[in-house]
């Protein structure tokens, strides 16, 4: 009889391992860590932004001081948008990767105003530290384009990992997955709408 046992527990513990094998148990792990890898280089980019900012608005404020509303506008949104916390759970909460996202726009929002007063200032266009700051600035703004990306690309994949079968069983009963939010564009109509050119 303990032979018969041992042999049906040599049997469920192959079959275990098999259906194991199949389940995509490893693959949602990776696909976890790609998707927190990729958001943990969105917030580094947006970080970065925030760094340069305070040298920016010093800058222009040399030039621009009755500026001030705009100038306290981009100092403000930094402030509200450092001011969030992201940790690893903000992938998890659709709330707080929105607020996040919300704070972001209105940051990127503020530093197209204060780089549009620029235009009124000759001098201030021809100062080098603005230029390199402004250099800068758009050369992160790239940065943060291509890893947003690249968390989009991540997420798709993870998502795809999270609802199809048979790994959405693993990741909903073995790992309590869920779908990871993605970045959206707030006015998709506006989007849509080609911009109106006046000469």
């Amino acid at each position: 009889m303990s032979r018969r046992i041992t042999v049906f527990a040599t049997i469920a513990i192959a079959a275990l391992f098999i259906g194991l094998t199949g389940c995509g148990y490893n693959d949602l792990q990776g696909l976890d860590e790609d998707t927190k890898a990729a958001w943990s280089e969105v917030v580094n980019q947006y970080q970065r932004r925030a760094d340069l900012i305070p040298n920016l608005v010093a800058t222009v404020k040399g030039y621009a001081e009755h500026e001030k509303d705009t100038l306290e506008g981009v100092v403000q949104a930094r402030a509200q948008a450092t001011g969030i916390q992201v940790t690893p759970d903000t992938l998890k909460d659709p709330a707080a990767f929105e607020q996040f996202q919300k704070a972001q726009a209105g940051l990127t929002s503020s530093l197209g105003r204060l780089i549009a007063i620029a235009e009124n200032y000759p001098n201030l266009k021809a100062d080098q530290n603005f230029r390199d700051l402004q250099s800068q600035l758009e050369g992160t703004e790239n940065r943060i384009a291509v890893a947003r990306k690249r968390y989009i690309e991540k997420v798709a994949e993870y998502n795809k990992g999270v609802r199809y079968f048979p790994t959405n069983l693993t990741a909903k009963f073995l790992l309590h997955l869920e779908e990871r939010p993605n970045f959206t564009v707030a006015d998709e109509k506006a989007v849509a709408k080609p911009p109106e050119v006046k000469f």
